[in-house]
């Protein structure tokens, strides 16, 4: 599946359900190699950061510059991938793993008071000064019993995650 066949076999389907561990059904697949093609406008067999930006959706949000970094280049079995994240089947570490690489936007496996600070500059953009995002992070981190000192590891997520009502889910529109 290198480049973007025009259609999917059983032996495609079957592979990119065993990529994304199953959390994706025959028929999900086929919807998101659809809406995959659709992305897929210069026929390369990856969708660039140019293409996910034409969606309004991805473009408003706050953090789409940050999931660009994740997106940018993926092949339709990433992107079900990547896109497994979100399935309502998919498990509380699986989600919060996205999660954190949103916040380890340099991939060192740690997040930092100013990595997460960052990601609330990205949210609320003018509505909060820089002092009142310090103010309401050291407050929260405090609460959870760190410091700003502190970094959280993907652990430390899955953690935090688990004692939530984490509602990370998108519905496959099925056409």
């Amino acid at each position: 599946m290198g480049n973007a066949p025009s259609t999917l076999t059983q032996y495609d389907i079957e592979e990119v359900q065993e990529h994304c561990d199953k959390l994706f059904n025959q028929q999900d697949i086929v919807s998101l190699y659809q809406r995959f093609c659709q992305l897929d406008r210069s026929d390369k067999g990856f969708v660039s950061a140019d293409e996910f930006m034409s969606v309004p959706e991805f473009a408003m949000n706050p953090l789409a510059q940050r999931l660009l970094k994740m997106v940018d280049g993926l092949n339709f079995k990433d992107f079900v991938a990547f896109l497994s994240a979100f399935s309502a089947k998919a498990s509380i570490e699986h989600k919060a793993a996205l999660i954190f690489k949103v916040y380890d936007s340099d991939g060192n496996g740690k997040v930092t008071f100013n990595d997460i600070l960052e990601v609330l500059e990205d949210m609320t953009g003018s509505f909060m000064s820089k002092e009142q995002r310090e103010a309401v992070l050291t407050q929260l981190l405090e609460e959870a019993g760190y410091t700003r000192e502190s970094y959280l590891l993907l652990d430390d997520f899955v953690k935090i995650f688990a004692n939530s009502d984490l509602k990370m889910e998108v519905e496959v529109p099925v056409d």
